[in-house]
């Protein structure tokens, strides 16, 4: 499938989380991991890397996990054959956070929480957007912390975190996301 444009990425994020929310006849509703899963694909349309954060011209983007895999076949199945900026989408599962290399989308799984500031502290300043759905991380320096609430995923979007990575966020991730760390932008 080809890459899907910035400027077409809400429609397909509609699109992606319609399907995925039950909107179709007979399905049943979304889990908690596949609306995150949609989420993950989708900031890879909204997030701006660097032009040397990939080791060549031909590498994949990758999403990475890294702790106890929550999301199961889900994020394989978001990812199967699509791209992003015309780099073909790729999941890879990591035991560690010092595998990271070559990934763009680290999900921090709430198994690594006795790790986290250390994990966060190790990683800053590499070009790699840091999720996770442990909750108070953005203050310890994740750049994107979904938060249920109310039966709804939200995001925190820790902006200064994001700066130390290098990376630009859309103001369409920020509009709908609580911003913290403005202080540091």
């Amino acid at each position: 499938m080809a890459a899907v444009h910035p400027a077409h990425g809400l429609a397909r994020a509609a699109g992606l989380l319609a399907v995925l929310w039950g909107n179709l006849a007979g399905a049943a509703p979304a889990t908690e991991y596949q609306v995150k899963a949609a989420y993950l694909f989708n900031f890879g349309q909204f997030v701006e890397w660097p032009s040397d954060a990939w080791p060549s011209p031909d590498a994949p983007f990758a999403i990475c996990v890294v702790g106890n895999d929550p999301f199961g076949r889900t994020l394989d199945d978001v990812a199967h054959g699509e791209s992003i900026n015309g780099r073909p989408l790729l999941v890879r599962r990591l035991e560690d956070h010092r595998q990271t290399a070559g990934c763009n989308i680290l999900f921090i799984a709430r198994s690594e929480s006795t790790r986290l500031a250390g994990t966060l502290e190790a990683l800053k300043g590499r070009n790699l957007l840091t999720v996770t759905d442990i909750e108070g991380a953005e203050s310890a320096g994740a750049v994107i912390v979904l938060v249920s609430e109310n039966n709804r995923i939200r995001m925190r979007i820790n902006v200064a975190a994001a700066k130390a990575n290098h990376l630009v966020i859309s103001s369409k991730l920020l509009r709908p996301a609580e911003v913290v760390g403005l202080e540091a932008s």
